[in-house]
């Protein structure tokens, strides 16, 4: 993203329940203030309205953009990409290196019965450890007390749980990734 859509001093809500450990760090240390939300665009859009926000974004990759009617634009984002691009003499790669601070799992779905119950069962196996947090904006996020986290989000139109899996090391990210859906699949 243009680095310059980082650094206004307003506020910028970003993806608020699929990115616990990168949500408090990027927007503030680039002068925004990160505001969690539940995932979806008419979330988004009606929390950009209530803090004049100047952009939004979700750990899928959807940014919005007060300028533009608080829309979810590819093309706008793209833009900045390449102004951010052409300002400097690095790659794309070097470039955004530095707003990739954890190895990733993706989104992987499950299909799950009774999805309520599934958060609970979950919530219950990791809850009860010494330095682990939970919340239920949006599903269930799960802190762990090293940095790793995962978010079982419930899909809005299936029968279905999204994980998503965050550290800092993609070592730590395979083997908890295997561990949450064991017991999702359960």
């Amino acid at each position: 993203m243009h680095e310059s859509a980082l650094t206004d001093e307003r506020e910028l809500p970003w993806n608020p329940s699929n990115a616990p450990g990168w949500t408090p760090t990027s927007p503030s240390s680039h002068g925004g203030i990160p505001i969690r939300s539940r995932v979806g665009h008419s979330f988004m859009k009606a929390l950009m309205a209530e803090h004049d926000a100047v952009l939004g974004g979700e750990h899928s990759g959807h940014y919005y953009f007060r300028d533009v009617w608080r829309a979810d634009t590819g093309m706008l984002t793209a833009l900045h990409v390449l102004a951010a691009l052409g300002e400097q003499d690095r790659p794309l790669s070097e470039l955004v290196a530095g707003y990739s601070r954890y190895a990733a799992s993706g989104e992987i779905n499950s299909e799950v019965a009774d999805v309520p119950a599934k958060l609970d069962e979950v919530e219950a196996a990791y809850g009860q450890f010494d330095g682990v947090t939970t919340d239920r904006l949006d599903g269930l996020t799960v802190t762990l007390g090293d940095g790793r986290w995962f978010k079982l989000r419930p899909s809005n139109t299936e029968p279905l749980l999204r994980l998503n899996v965050e550290d800092p090391t993609q070592e730590a990210v395979d083997p908890l990734r295997d561990e949450v859906l064991a017991l999702v699949c359960s």
